[in-house]
This record gives structure tokens, C-alpha cells and sequence, in this order.
């Protein structure tokens, strides 16, 4: 089984506005929608798009958190988040009009408690399951719960997929994660260079692969993706061609498209590319790819 976890889930207000946005006085919006999710989250939705089980983890506060725990459910992933006594999950405002404005919540705090018991719900993975840790940690949880989980079930034969940067993705790279996806900004702000070249770039993956890390696949907006993977090889790929609209989701998806790719072929190159077709979809969409449109950008690859 695959799991995903969310720590701070989150619906996305969208506020879209076909005037610029005027401070200190009454704005009236063209449009709006709301999006259930959160970076786990959105991996687990493009897995379920792309045929893939999983089981989204993490916490929910509030009438916002159960509208978000239904949210998943509805969409046929099997959700098992820790409800918690005090607060309401996050409602994150994203106002789209000539500039794009964000003001993201804070959350409910997480108690000593609901934390416990998200460990103990994680003890119970198993040898061949795949966990994914995506995100920012709330300021309630241990800065370094990405270590503590990681530790705890290291050894046990659990694939770990890692999508965090700095600090919080180099100190669980001794626990061999079997995927990491910095992109080419946040791995030259790894080793505070610049990377300028294909080559530049694989120099300095191969250096998180020194650090513990199996797989590396570094995302480069325009210029496409590139995967270093633990048996050597170097696989590139550009951007498929399509109008872009939303930018919200589509690392997730990315790292989903990879997952997805992996299970079904064991094949890197088609993970490489099935990875870079779920974010190019996203990238395409109002909401989080579809399976069918995945699909279809994949095949001209």
C-alpha cells in the first residue's frame, strides 16, 4: 500500500479577478472556486486518477477538516486522518487577478497526543509499502518529524518518498529515501551554488546520492526534468507543450506521475516520464490531472 502524509491539509479559496486587486477597499471577484488538499493530499489524488490505492494520513480540525476528509473519501482514497479536539483546518486565499496573492492560515494546533498516535498508525507499514512525506511541519509538531518518522521505521523494508527542501530534505538522507525531487534552484541552494548546465546539475545530485539518497529527480519549470538514478544512469526529458493555468499541485503531481510510473514498470524512465506528464497536466488544468489527460501527454513523450 501506498501512504501519504498531511500534516496541515488545507481548502484553497480561489478568488479570480479580472481587475488588479485595490488594498483597503471593497474588491469584487470575477470567479471563485475551492480545492480540498494539501501536498500529501494531492498525491494521493493523482495516484487514485492514475489507478494507483492509497491511504492519505495526516490531521483534521474542525468543519473544514471534516469537509476535507470527505473530500478524499469522495474521491475513493481510503482517508485516515486523526480528527483533532480544538481549531479548524486551514482555509488558504489565492487571489489570481494581473498578480497572484496568497495568504496562507496558520492551522489547528497539534497535540502531543494526536501526534502519538499518528506515530503508532505508521508503525503498522509494512516491508514493500511506499510512504510519502511531502510539505512544510506545522510549528506544533517536532521541526525534525521528518527524521523521527523516518528513523523509527527505517530497516523495515518501506520505500520512502521524500519531497521537502534545505535542512528538512539533507538530514533524512542517511535513511536512504527512494525518491527525492528537489528542483534545480533548491539543489544548488543545497551546496550555495548556481547551476547552470545539465551537467552542473547531475554533479550535484549525484552529491545528495553520496548523502544516502537512491533516486534524484530534479524538476526544472521550462526546462523540463532530470533523473539520476541509484543504478547510474542519467535520463532527460523536456516540457510537453500545452498552456499553462495553474501551478498549484503540480510538483504533487509530479511525484505521483513518478510513483505511479515506478509500480507499474519498475522502469525509471517511464516513472521519469509519467511523472513529468501528471505535473505537465496539472500544470494544464483548473484542478489537480485527470488520469485520461495524463495519459494522453504521456504518449508523446
Amino acid at each position: 500500500m501506498i501512504y501519504t502524509v498531511t500534516f496541515n491539509p488545507a481548502i484553497d479559496y480561489i478568488v479570480r479577478m479580472d481587475k488588479p486587486l485595490d488594498p483597503g477597499m471593497t474588491n469584487r471577484s470575477a470567479s471563485e472556486d475551492c480545492f480540498f488538499g494539501g501536498k500529501g493530499i494531492n498525491v494521493s489524488t493523482v495516484l487514485k486518477n492514475l489507478g494507483i490505492e492509497n491511504t492519505a494520513l495526516g490531521f483534521a480540525a474542525g468543519f473544514t477538516g471534516e469537509a476535507i476528509v470527505e473530500s478524499v473519501n469522495k474521491k475513493g482514497i481510503i482517508a485516515d486522518f486523526i480528527m483533532l479536539n480544538e481549531g479548524i483546518s486551514r482555509i488558504n486565499v489565492k487571489i489570481k487577478g494581473e498578480e497572484e496573492t496568497e495568504i496562507n492560515a496558520q492551522g489547528p494546533k497539534i497535540s502531543d497526543e494526536a501526534y502519538e498516535e499518528l506515530l503508532k498508525k505508521l508503525d503498522k507499514l509494512q516491508e514493500g509499502d511506499v510512504l510519502i512525506l511531502a510539505g512544510s511541519i506545522p510549528n506544533s509538531l517536532p521541526s525534525n518529524v521528518y527524521e523521527i518518522i523516518l528513523e523509527r521505521l527505517y530497516g523495515k523494508g518501506i520505500m520512502f518518498v521524500v519531497d521537502a527542501t534545505k535542512d528538512l530534505l539533507l538530514k533524512v538522507l542517511k535513511y536512504n529515501p527512494f525518491l527525492i525531487k528537489p528542483n534545480n534552484h533548491e539543489l544548488g541552494e543545497m551546496f550555495g551554488v548556481v547551476l547552470k548546465t545539465d551537467d552542473e546539475i547531475e554533479e550535484y545530485a549525484r552529491k545528495l546520492q553520496d548523502m544516502g539518497a537512491r533516486n534524484v529527480l530534479i524538476s526544472m519549470a521550462k526546462d523540463g526534468a532530470m533523473l539520476i538514478t541509484e543504478d547510474g544512469q542519467r535520463f532527460r526529458v523536456g516540457v510537453p507543450k500545452g498552456k499553462v493555468k495553474n501551478s498549484v499541485g503540480a510538483g504533487d503531481s509530479m511525484v505521483a506521475g513518478f510513483v505511479a510510473g515506478y509500480m507499474k514498470s519498475h522502469d525509471y524512465r517511464v516513472a521519469l516520464n509519467m511523472g513529468t506528464a501528471a505535473g505537465s497536466a496539472t500544470a494544464f488544468s483548473d484542478d489537480l490531472a485527470t488520469g485520461d489527460l495524463i495519459n494522453s501527454i504521456y504518449e508523446t513523450l
